[in-house]
Formats: structure tokens, C-alpha cells, sequence
């Protein structure tokens, strides 16, 4: 089977959703990547989408805003949340 055929019996949700899994900034990775913009825009487009396909104008295009403030560098990755405990 080709991807092309394996691709048509995904919906489009499964295929926004299993992009967004991908693109996803694990807890893991979070200190590596927090800062990254390429990694965090991607990360909001991919859940824009998702939101978009479930038909959430609205939240989609907060994580579009989002996306646009990575890549314009109007914002900036907040402090570590386990950073100032204890």
C-alpha cells in the first residue's frame, strides 16, 4: 500500500493531531527547546490546527497569536516552573 492510500484512510483530525504529538515540546526537552522559536512556533501551529479541523476559531488562533509572538520575538519562554521551589 502506498502512503498516499495509507494517508486517505486517516482523517484529517488524526492527521493534525498525530502532527501535533510530533511537534510537541516534551518535558524532557523543555529546558533544550524552551527558547527555540522555529520548535515553539511549530509546536502552536501544529495545535492550531487541531483546533481548527475541531472547528475552535477561536482557540486556533490563539495558538496562531502565539506562534506569530515566537517567530516575531515578541514573547519569550517563561522561567522553569520547578526553578524558585522549595
Amino acid at each position: 500500500m502506498s502512503n498516499n492510500s495509507q494517508l486517505q484512510e486517516i482523517s484529517t483530525l488524526e492527521l493534525a493531531q498525530a502532527l501535533m504529538e510530533r511537534l510537541t515540546i516534551s518535558p524532557d526537552e523543555w529546558h533544550r527547546l524552551k527558547s527555540n522559536r522555529n520548535a515553539r512556533a511549530s509546536e502552536q501551529l501544529a495545535a492550531a490546527m487541531v483546533f481548527l479541523v475541531k472547528n475552535q476559531p477561536q482557540e486556533a488562533q490563539a495558538r496562531l497569536e502565539q506562534a506569530v509572538g515566537w517567530l516575531d520575538k515578541s514573547i519569550s519562554a517563561p522561567p522553569c516552573p520547578s526553578h524558585g521551589k522549595g
